[in-house]
């Protein structure tokens, strides 16, 4: 089937207001600013009538950005339902909705987007009406083929932002191979059951901080081995000074960070070792599992199950973690919970992610550096930078490396 677009319904009408502007309390600086904005051929008044609670919480110029961004979500499971829904109500350019399923009874449980009218339909086909129903203004496009492999650097280089969700570990690294290709961000997530990932691969990003300026002067320099300040800014707002620091993140593609290390101050402290979730095993364990061509989940035979534990209490070794800390009920649970989705866990993973995506858009605020885990049972989401570095050594921007099918990990 040829990709689609899918034609937004007509915009509800805008209540006309006498000066053709949106009014704004003249004591309000963010008011002021807005209504400044409308006159303006870039954002409309009926659009900041629209987005005003945003605007006014991460600028006039992020807003801009955000509205005009193409975004690229790729499986429409249920934790795509939630980021869809969070970055179309926050008012992106368009969304493109890329997947070659179909509908099946089980997407019943905790996608939204789908009815049991749409079993045996694609996927992405079924769910972009309902997507498109939640802002006219975006534009929706649908790829029915599929996309995990492809190769044209055009391609992505297309988007403004690739998520991919709920794929196994070479689909996921096949496309953040792409997506570094074409000096795109990527972002990686999964749900299942309890638990749930969300990884980032920005490139090198830069973005904005604003903080009330301190007694200490900002230096530029490097802050981290992946972060440093590369310049700061003041201004004035409601008598106090601000301080807008702008700094910038180096990232690892997830291929490498799957083999990488904890950072070199955790790994010095056997307290801070013995509070690393046991996820970070789990799922590092499943991402080795698929791409050593086991499949994409472990069944429940015993042959699987004796494998993955095997894996994972190997994988907790090399990351060099108490012995203790990969308890047995743990481990049962998260297999009990693999390929199963639960909606407030995919509620919360995907207002996370779209969040990132909407700051990293905005270039406002620091972003995951780089992945977030997610226990919904003991409701806590530890973030670990896992980056090939060595101790006191910063991250060097890295050569883009296209997986194989054929790589095996031992």
């Amino acid at each position: 089937m040829a990709d689609q677009t899918i034609p937004p319904p007509a915009a509800p009408p805008i209540v006309p207001i006498p000066n053709g502007t949106a009014t704004f309390p003249a004591s309000d600086a963010a008011g002021q600013t807005v209504a400044a904005i409308a006159q303006a051929d870039t954002i409309s008044a009926d659009e900041i009538a629209l987005y005003d609670r945003q605007i006014r919480l991460w600028g006039v110029q992020a807003q801009e950005r955000i509205r005009t961004a193409n975004v690229l979500l790729v499986s429409i499971k249920a934790l795509a339902n939630e980021v869809a829904k969070n970055l179309v109500l926050a008012g992106i350019g368009s969304i493109t909705l890329a997947d070659h399923e179909v509908v099946t009874e089980d997407d019943l449980g905790a996608q939204f987007f789908v009815s049991e009218a749409d079993v045996g339909k694609n996927r992405a086909e079924a769910s972009a009406p309902q997507i498109q129903k939640l802002n006219p203004r975006v534009k929706v496009n649908v790829i029915t083929r599929d996309i995990k492999q492809e190769q044209d650097v055009n391609f992505y280089a297309a988007f403004d932002v690739i998520i991919a969700t709920d794929l196994d570990f070479l689909s996921l690294s096949s496309l953040d191979s792409g997506a570094r290709l074409a000096q795109r961000p990527f972002y990686a997530g999964g749900a299942h059951g309890f638990y749930g990932f969300i990884f980032a691969d920005l490139g090198q990003h830069d973005f904005v901080v604003e903080r009330e300026k301190s007694n200490r002067p900002t230096v530029a320099g490097p802050e981290t081995t992946t972060r440093s300040v590369l310049g700061s800014t003041t201004k004035k707002e409601n008598g106090k000074v601000i301080e807008m620091v702008t700094k910038r993140e180096l990232y690892t593609p997830l291929l490498l960070a799957n083999t990488s290390p904890l950072p070199p101050d955790m790994m010095k402290s056997i307290r801070k070792l013995r509070k690393v979730h046991p996820l970070l095993t789990c799922i590092r364990t499943l991402w080795d599992y698929q791409r050593n061509g086991h499949g994409y989940l472990p069944t429940h035979a015993h042959s699987d199950l004796q494998l993955f534990t095997q894996l994972a209490t190997e994988k907790h070794k090399e990351l060099l973690l108490p012995p203790e800390t990969l308890k047995a009920e743990f481990l049962r649970s998260f297999l009990q919970n693999l390929g199963s989705e639960i909606a407030p866990v995919t509620a919360f993973l995907g207002g996370q992610l779209a969040q990132d995506v909407i700051n990293v858009l905005g270039k406002r605020e620091q972003p995951i550096q780089n992945l977030m885990l997610f226990d919904g049972e003991e409701s806590v989401g530890p973030i670990y930078s896992l980056h090939p570095i060595f101790e006191d050594g910063p991250v060097v921007p890295l050569p883009v490396t296209v997986p194989s099918a054929s790589v095996v990990v031992v």
